[in-house]
């Protein structure tokens, strides 16, 4: 199915204004955005316009009651100047299933991949040519009805908006395990990305930041030592020979990076488990030797090293020239990405 969106053009582009070698993540955006409004049980309204404030009643139930979703995905460049997407149907899935956890309407996926990629080819000149950087997109849903009163609203507002973006870690990272405060449970909405959760992350990720380091790592909120995910990103286990990540109980974010990641270390043969993984067996493993790397992975964040994990009163410290597999992990998903490396899993798509 096709979709007739309404188009309108900002008369003067503020692209000479960046400086794609200085980008700060998340503070520079594009000309345009893409909007719809779930009116009557159906999206309308569907348009492209310079990106500007959003009139919103006080009393918006977005704001009281946190109907609030969204999805994070990068397009990048190849040495031609095509603009590609990666995977972007998985994205088009998972935030259907936000959607759906958190009582909103979903959005056709005909409809999200056709928003997607207009928007995307017309700010194909705000992709970073720089290694590392990227258009970052931002497509997110949140209620609009004016009521106070605790249901599901009836009306929605759904934006794609874009911004080029630089790393966004550009040191490894120091991860601080959160033993007090969690951040999801079984049969709660760990696994939307709904913006409570990461509303919630804030102030223990403050306290870490205030202990020198850069995130948290969450635990299970019922025995408190099972480990979860990062704030940013998931997180996976060099021990001995083998890759382990935490597994999906719907707790966890299910990662499109983390999802790939899995992919290509099989397909590289390595040995790849999702299982229960307690910090208890993360410390004896650096006691014994066999801890070889901690690491990351999100779109955001992409592969991402970690240098130091604390918990309690021990402190793991990593070799950095032993990172080997996240550094592969790293320089693939990117090459991939950019078409240097072959894309022999049919991921990018041309926007």
């Amino acid at each position: 199915m096709s979709y007739q969106f309404q188009v309108t053009k900002v008369n003067e582009t503020s692209l000479p204004k960046v400086d794609f070698n200085n980008i700060p993540f998340g503070k520079t955006f594009s000309d345009h955005m893409f909007v719809a409004d779930y009116i009557n049980g159906e999206w309308t309204n569907l348009e492209i316009k310079p990106i500007e404030l959003i009139p919103t009643h006080p009393g918006n139930m977005a704001w009281h009651y946190g109907q609030a979703i969204f999805e994070g995905m990068k397009a990048t460049r190849d040495a031609e100047g095509h603009a590609l997407l990666f995977r972007p149907e998985l994205h088009a899935k998972r935030l259907n299933n936000s959607a759906k956890r958190m009582s909103m309407p979903e959005v056709p996926e005909e409809l999200f991949l056709q928003a997607l990629h207009t928007l995307v080819d017309m700010e194909k000149a705000w992709i970073p040519p720089q290694t590392g950087s990227a258009l970052y997109i931002r497509p997110f849903m949140y209620a609009t009805d004016a009521t106070i009163g605790v249901k599901a609203s009836d009306t929605y507002k759904f934006i794609i908006f874009v911004m080029p973006v630089g790393p966004y870690y550009t040191n490894p990272v120091k991860l601080l395990a959160q033993d007090t405060y969690v951040r999801a449970v079984v049969g709660g909405v760990g696994e939307a990305k709904t913006a409570g959760n990461y509303a919630a992350s804030l102030l223990p990720a403050t306290m870490a930041r205030k202990e020198g380091y850069d995130q948290v790592m969450w635990l299970d909120g019922v025995h408190k030592k099972f480990i979860q995910e990062v704030g940013t990103m998931n997180i996976f286990f060099v021990v001995g020979d083998e890759i382990i990540t935490p597994n999906l109980d719907g707790a966890i974010l299910d990662g499109i990076t983390r999802k790939c990641m899995i992919e290509l270390f099989k397909d590289k043969g390595y040995k790849v488990t999702e299982r229960p993984i307690t910090i208890d067996e993360i410390v004896e493993a650096s006691k014994n030797g066999s801890l070889v790397e901690i690491f990351g992975t999100g779109t955001a964040a992409v592969v991402a090293p970690v240098s130091h994990l604390k918990y309690k009163d021990e402190i793991i410290e990593l070799d950095m020239a032993k990172r080997n597999i996240s550094k592969w992990a790293y320089d693939t998903i990117n090459g991939i990405r950019n078409r240097t490396i072959e894309d022999k899993f049919g991921w990018i798509v041309e926007a």
